[in-house]
């Protein structure tokens, strides 16, 4: 039972000349206070009294003034507006941190790196990259995370729950905000603009990282390398490395991935899915990268370039494979005879020569060749027949 003669005692009124203008003083907190009435209420909060009910759903609170507040969730009130925009709320402190949005002032910073916020929230969670602190932990698996919002995405994981549902293809989202995302698919907007660059952007945290290549900013640390990258997701996927953590599995054939997107991506080996369309020649692939290297045969697109020799190329790997014939570097090695090549794929063509292995058949007359370019060669002969 709670002593409340224990906690009055400790409840006192000082001196005036002691405290100055706050003469009420809380022994068990240290608290000030100036005025009677305030300290009256202030004591309830140690008793752990509510005195203030609401007479809609009868949630109860310690002070007036929260009830106040609450009720306007009830009556959808809002007296606080902005006299730039014309924006309500329902409190005074969330329409000044809306106000800032129009000023851009940001008076909460961090004494590590020097980076600014409008909120305090935010100033508290941008500490946890530099000091690592997970205090939200999932009570199912043990993982733990900086954001509780972090953790509660997390959870779907273990329960499958999709409750956000594309009403255009009908595809299903465990987070309301990956559905706002995928809808853009739909209708192709990009409101947001860089300004340096005009590249355009479907969300503003898109944006947000987009604006980092042009100012090199790399906010999120390593604390184990100390490592820096420009997006949290980098940072994560990064930390793996360090761990070698592998949390998810396929439920098919057991393989095990770094990362949820991995997984997702490799389970349509399974399932044949291939939800990238090109809208030009209509051909599906897995994956967004491969739908986005295929339509460049279209545009003619090449943007990476040779730096010795100004020859450009549609995908990067053609670039670096490409890079080798200057430098002379051949880091692929057949394990079977020794010889080495400057690409993967040049390498895999030659082990077909110790294997045997022809993997390009011709559907006319059944020759296999151990190249595309061979098979190629001889569908000619039937053409001209």
């Amino acid at each position: 039972m709670t002593n409340y003669p224990l906690i009055m005692n400790h409840l006192t009124k000082t001196n005036t000349s002691d405290i100055g203008e706050k003469p009420y003083y809380s022994n068990t907190c240290s608290k000030t206070f100036s005025k009677s009435g305030v300290f009256t209420t202030h004591k309830q909060t140690h008793r752990g009294e509510k005195a203030y009910h609401c007479d809609i759903c009868g949630e109860s609170y310690s002070y007036n003034s929260q009830l106040t507040i609450h009720k306007r969730v009830h009556t959808g009130e809002k007296p606080y507006h902005c006299d730039i925009c014309g924006k309500s709320f329902s409190q005074s402190g969330a329409m000044t941190i809306h106000k800032r949005t129009h000023t851009g002032e940001k008076p909460y910073h961090c004494d590590i790196c020097g980076k600014s916020f409008s909120m305090s929230v935010a100033l508290t969670k941008h500490k946890r990259t530099h000091t690592g602190e997970k205090p939200y932990c999932c009570d199912i698996c043990g993982k733990s995370f900086s954001r509780s919002g972090h953790l509660t995405k997390h959870k779907l994981t273990h329960t499958g729950e999709k409750p956000y549902h594309c009403d255009i293809c009908g595809k299903s989202f465990s987070q309301s905000f990956t559905l706002t995302r995928h809808k853009i698919t739909h209708t192709g907007e990009k409101p947001y603009h860089c300004d340096i660059c005009d590249k355009s952007y479907s969300s503003s945290s898109h944006l947000t990282c987009h604006k980092r290549v042009h100012t090199g900013e790399r906010p999120y640390h390593c604390n184990i390398c100390g490592k820096s990258f420009s997006k949290s997701g980098d940072l994560t996927r990064h930390r793996i490395t360090h761990t070698g953590e592998k949390p998810y599995h396929c439920n098919i054939c057991g393989k095990s991935f770094s990362q949820s997107s991995d997984l997702t991506k490799h389970k349509r080996v399974h399932t044949g899915e291939k939800p990238y369309h090109c809208d030009i020649c209509g051909k599906s692939y897995s994956y967004n990268s491969q739908l986005t290297i295929h339509k460049r045969f279209h545009t003619g697109e090449k943007p990476y370039h040779c730096d010795i020799c100004d020859k450009s190329f549609s995908r990067s790997c053609n670039l670096h494979e490409h890079e080798r014939t200057h430098t002379g570097e051949k880091p692929y090695h057949c394990d079977i005879c020794g010889k080495s090549y400057s690409g993967n794929s040049q390498l895999t063509i030659h082990k077909r020569i110790h294997t045997g292995d022809k993997p390009y058949h011709c559907d006319i007359c059944g020759k296999s060749f151990p190249q595309k370019g061979n098979l190629s060669r001889h569908l000619s002969i039937h053409s001209q027949v």
